[in-house]
């Protein structure tokens, strides 16, 4: 592996000729794996279960973000996401969001975090850049 600059993720084969996979990100180590119908033991979350996570934790840490600066009472934020991945062979990829705000807010409060956690900067980019991907050697 090489020195990692602060918008690396690295990954490498934990055990040779196993799927389990260990990832780096700056001083965190994670694991990956995937399922047995795929020939592992789920052992860790999948690349999926990590892309949906990213959403999920952006949500979140949004809304912290936005009550922070906004002098928001929020206590606590749950997000639950929920994959249906039953057409992504055919470019259709849903994911279901559902955000919960705690803590002695007022409605229109809680309307503002739902219109910040509307626009978190994963949930951007998912849904309206143009990402590109160069694999190489």
């Amino acid at each position: 592996m090489t020195t990692q600059t602060p918008n690396t993720v690295d990954c490498q084969t934990e055990r040779a000729g196993e799927y389990p996979q260990v990832l780096t990100v700056r001083e965190h180590t994670l694991r990956a794996d995937v399922g047995p119908a795929s020939g592992s033991t789920d052992s860790a979350p999948g690349a999926h279960d990590y892309f949906d996570a990213a959403l999920a934790a952006c949500k979140t840490l949004t809304a912290t973000w936005y009550a922070k600066r906004n002098g928001i009472p929020l206590e606590r934020v749950e997000s639950h996401v929920e994959r249906d991945d039953s057409e992504e062979r055919a470019g259709k990829y849903r994911l279901r969001v559902r955000v919960v705000f705690h803590g002695p807010m007022s409605d229109e409060q809680r309307a503002k975090l739902h219109r910040a956690v509307a626009a978190c900067p994963i949930h951007k980019l998912m849904t309206t850049s143009d990402v590109e991907i160069e694999t190489v050697s």
